[in-house]
């Protein structure tokens, strides 16, 4: 366990949102960049994190279901849209949302062979800026899951064939089998800091897997994990994932929020711990988004939703609160003040969490109502910053350079 020293977070500034046609970030900085179920909104501060303004609809009745900044550059994003009528595809951003040009050749499956079922993309989840040694490449997970990787900063995409094609792949994803609600996924693709050739991705369901060869080939990384719908003890594959995250301060260490619970692995141990016994039971350790603190691999946050018979996927007794835990999930602190009390039905998709590198941390998070919340102490009291948006599919805080 990595030794920390914790600090007491700091008192935040009142935080006042106004509305803005179009607001390029100025450096120093943060940008929420907001996916939604009728289009993209990117919410802009000053650089106090005080005073906030939203830019868009961009792609307006468009799915976005992510969108990302490449850190390598500070100025080109990613969306992952979706048109009813016009099918899945990625749109790009070399000026940090002014503009969008869709690109040349999105995520697609290959052509099945004649006289058989193919695959098609239904929309793409997840997109993942590769390695720092490689500027340009980006990786796209989809549903159903599919792994596509570009070499030109996502103007044109492939198949990641050891993914897509391996002979296993449909045992794996449980083609044929009953998917989760949205769609089964692939997403959570990590990338080891030390190595771009080292691959993680999750798979909703299937599990975790590994590469260790730029996708090449790839193994099941599941010992340990629970997975209570399948009657096969301590299965292999098969579970359902709903976020990983790896800490580039501490790259043998992965976290997972899963549907059957919260994890942690020691990557030399090769072994799921689950951390999530640790929270309240009346709680329990079900839930979706997972996210890290950007400078202490110990501190993690959870979003946790009711799991019972029914898994109603809202906030517990409809009182919401995120859990922080400073000792890498060992013990959880509950963090609801200014969120309400009662009557909170929140519902926070995986995507839809995450922290800036401020100091303290800025922790954020968008609800399948259209609320945007904050916090600028590490979650010790929440604002609303934003209401009345369309159902929030993906939150993720941006920094430029």
């Amino acid at each position: 366990m990595h030794k920390t020293k914790r600090r007491h977070a700091k008192k935040s500034p009142p935080l006042r949102t106004s509305r803005k046609r179009d607001g390029r970030s100025a450096a120093g900085t943060v940008a929420l960049l907001i996916g939604t179920r009728k289009g993209a909104f990117i919410l802009r501060s000053d650089s106090r994190r005080r005073d906030w303004r939203v830019a868009g609809p961009h792609f307006l009745g468009h799915a976005v279901h992510h969108i990302a900044l490449d850190p390598r550059d500070g100025r080109t994003l990613l969306c992952a849209a979706r048109a009813g009528h016009l099918g899945p595809t990625v749109f790009r951003s070399t000026d940090r949302g002014k503009t969008w040009r869709e690109s040349g050749k999105p995520p697609a499956f290959e052509k099945a062979p004649e006289g058989r079922t193919g695959r098609s993309v239904d929309h793409v989840f997840w997109l993942t800026p590769g390695h720092a040694s490689e500027p340009g490449v980006w990786y796209a997970g989809t549903s159903p899951q599919g792994l596509f990787r570009s070499a030109d900063g996502g103007v044109t995409w492939e198949g990641v064939a050891g993914f897509n094609a391996h002979p296993l792949r449909p045992a794996w994803c449980g083609d044929g089998q009953q998917a989760p609600p949205d769609g089964a996924t692939l997403h959570s693709i990590n990338i080891d800091p030390r190595d771009p050739r080292h691959l993680y991705v999750g798979l909703s369901s299937g599990g975790v897997f590994e590469s260790t060869d730029g996708g090449r080939d790839w193994r099941p990384l599941n010992r340990g994990c629970a997975a209570d719908f399948i009657p096969t003890p301590d299965p292999e594959y098969g579970h359902d994932v709903h976020c990983m995250r790896l800490h580039p301060l501490a790259p043998d260490r992965l976290y997972q929020q899963n549907h059957c619970g919260i994890y942690r692995m020691e990557r030399p141990q090769g072994r799921w711990t689950r951390i999530g016994d640790n929270m309240p039971r009346r709680v329990g350790d079900i839930g979706f988004p997972l996210v890290l603190h950007p400078r202490d691999p110990d501190t993690l946050w959870v979003f946790p939703m009711d799991g019972s018979t029914v898994w109603p996927r809202v906030s517990p007794g409809g009182r919401p609160a995120a859990y922080i835990s400073r000792n890498g999930g060992n013990s959880w602190r509950r963090q609801d003040r200014g969120l309400p009390a009662g009557q909170g039905w929140f519902t926070v998709k995986r995507q839809a969490m995450c922290a800036d590198r401020g100091d303290p941390a800025g922790v954020y998070f968008g609800t399948t109502a259209g609320e945007v919340w904050g916090s600028l102490n590490e979650g010790e009291k929440w604002t609303c910053l934003l209401r009345h948006l369309p159902e929030i599919y993906s939150v993720e805080a941006a920094e430029p350079g």
